[in-house]
């Protein structure tokens, strides 16, 4: 099923990553964690096609996308970013395999977040964010994507780690085997894994190496 959505509200969240309000259809339905494909409702664009996770709650009135630019691509994040208020996107029914189960670990790598985005409203809109632990991994610390509200979600369980800055009340390096081993100690937990496909290959092999069980990963295949 294909839907035309009207944006009715554009914000900039990060120097490169905006937030996209638009209209829900009604009878929309869709889990935390779950994307569509999206296209822009312009001639020419109807066919470029990208998969974007949902990022509000499910109760909203509206839906909403969080969508970093990658503008040396010059493609659709591109030509997302240059929208306005009244544009068109064409959008599917939802899908995905990133779903909440039980308290754990999240790892996420960049725009890797925007699963977890509406996970964790929900955790917290319904006061059972405890358990859940958040290890974010970005370059610097101007590109941490809803930095405070993470923060107020889940207070000292939001751990921020850069690669390419040092700055106090950061872990600077990269989320490893060895990083999961000291920080993520209980593999009795699940581990809600989303990032660069190279990223998250790496980390379902480490968290495994350590001692997870294959059932307890969740991550898009």
């Amino acid at each position: 099923m294909k839907y035309i959505v009207k944006l009715i509200h554009i914000h900039q969240v990060t120097h490169n990553v905006k937030c996209f309000r638009m209209e829900k259809p009604e009878g929309y339905r869709y889990q935390p964690g779950h994307a569509t494909d999206v296209s822009i409702n312009k001639p020419g664009m109807e066919r470029e096609i990208r998969p974007f996770t949902f990022t509000c709650l499910t109760r909203e009135p509206y839906l909403e996308f969080t969508i970093k630019r990658y503008p040396d691509h010059h493609g659709v994040t591109d030509k997302l970013h240059q929208l306005t208020i009244g544009d068109e996107l064409i959008i599917g029914d939802s899908w995905g395999a990133i779903e909440y189960k039980e308290p754990g670990y999240f790892i996420a790598g960049g725009a890797g977040i925007t699963p977890f985005i509406a996970i964790l409203r929900t955790l917290f809109d319904e006061k059972k964010t405890s358990g859940n632990k958040l290890f974010f991994s970005n370059r610097t610390a101007e590109d941490i994507i809803y930095k405070e509200e993470l923060l107020k979600i889940l207070g000292e369980n939001v751990v921020f780690v850069l690669t390419r800055e040092k700055i106090a009340r950061y872990i600077h390096g990269r989320i490893d085997e060895k990083f999961i081993k000291e920080q993520m100690p209980d593999f009795s937990k699940h581990f809600y894994v989303c990032g660069p496909d190279p990223m998250v290959a790496e980390l379902v092999a480490g968290i495994q190496n350590a001692g997870a069980s294959p059932d307890a990963l969740v991550f898009e295949k």
